[in-house]
């Protein structure tokens, strides 16, 4: 590695090293170099081209403590890995530009708590789509790695008994566990189904039916103000027929007049309402 000059501090030039890879620095090397290169951007002007240098080498020395820190999920398996190092990088920059080497902390004990928190945050919002308790997050885990077990085993699906006898579990909590694993990540009902006739069907398509009575609302809304401008009597008549559900002889008894009354009177109030709603459809 030959020095390079790419500061001043006072009338005295800082030397820095130039590194060919800085991604392939020991991290022992890394701890030493970083103090640097965190030396430099105290100085430099952000935005210059020296600036971007330091930092950028800095971020590339220490993507190793991004790796350490994403080890301990190697178990979600390689595509999720790539998407945990992307957002533990995120973690590391901030960490670059938030450290000032007045702290008197070394940067991996500064830096690794941006790191994982990122990682975290990354979980948080993207793994589970609704609340599952975390017994049965650990159990989703465990399941998994009990089915590819049995699956490179036994070369077919295992069975939730021969589950059971290798994660030592009942069979009913097997079961509880396969069932919290559809509660992991979650599709949009817009999303589009392969394999469609059309090539155009959604998931929204295929779930849940037309209610019927939504069809009532309309009718209930135009209806509404016919029944307010009837007199009391008319309303009761409807309310006690079609809501309280009474008969016509028990509507005749409170109001004191025969049953055939009400029905002539209950057949003019309909014929009223219907010829109202005809007039505002």
């Amino acid at each position: 590695m030959m020095p390079t000059t790419i500061a001043r501090s006072g009338d005295r030039a800082t030397d820095v090293p130039e590194i060919a890879d800085p991604s392939k620095v020991a991290p022992k090397d890394a701890r030493e170099l970083s103090r640097l290169f965190f030396d430099q951007l105290a100085v430099l002007e952000e935005g210059t081209p020296e600036y971007q240098y330091a930092r950028n080498t800095l971020i590339e020395m220490n993507m190793s403590l991004v790796r350490y820190a994403a080890g301990r999920f190697r178990s979600r398996g390689p595509e999720e890995m790539e998407d945990i190092v992307q957002v533990g990088m995120i973690g590391l920059i901030k960490a670059i530009d938030r450290f000032e080497l007045s702290r008197e902390v070394e940067f991996t004990s500064f830096a690794i708590p941006y790191v994982v928190g990122e990682m975290k945050r990354f979980f948080r919002d993207t793994s589970w789509a609704v609340h599952v308790p975390r017994r049965l997050q650990e159990a989703r885990v465990q399941l998994a790695r009990a089915n590819e077990e049995l699956r490179s085993r036994l070369g077919r699906t295992p069975t939730t008994k021969e589950l059971s006898e290798l994660m030592s579990l009942p069979e009913d909590e097997v079961v509880e566990a396969r069932l919290a694993s559809n509660g992991y990540k979650s599709a949009s009902l817009d999303a589009a189904i392969s394999g469609s006739e059309d090539g155009e069907a959604a998931l929204a398509d295929f779930i849940g039916n037309e209610d019927a009575a939504l069809g009532l609302i309309e009718d209930f809304h135009a209806l509404a103000p016919m029944i307010a401008e009837l007199d009391e009597r008319d309303r009761k008549i409807i309310h006690w027929r079609f809501v309280e559900e009474l008969t016509q002889a028990e509507i005749g008894e409170r109001l004191g007049v025969s049953q055939m009354h009400v029905s002539r009177l209950i057949s003019r109030l309909l014929a009223r309402l219907r010829e109202g709603m005809l007039s505002t459809s």
